[in-house]
């Protein structure tokens, strides 16, 4: 079934794992808190147009999403061709 020119279950599967994304930075979030003690890096990507820039808290946690950043451009580019 379409409904305004996406897949029903391909916007449903792209909802959930969303969902399943927030629940599970909550968990470790709370996790970490009860736990005590830690430390906690983060990073991410934004992309500007198919070009992805990086960041994060430390040179690791930017390097991972750097990597994750390319993953996903050449995907972008294998689909796209």
């Amino acid at each position: 079934m379409r409904c305004g020119g996406i897949d029903h279950q391909l916007f449903s599967l792209g909802f959930l794992l969303i969902l399943v994304g927030f629940f599970t930075v909550f968990a470790g979030a709370i996790l970490l808190a009860l736990k005590g003690g830690g430390t906690a890096e983060g990073g991410g990507v934004v992309f500007i147009g198919p070009i992805p820039i990086a960041f994060g808290t430390s040179k690791k946690a930017a390097f991972i999403a750097l990597i994750i950043g390319l993953i996903v451009f050449l995907l972008f580019l294998a689909l796209a061709s």
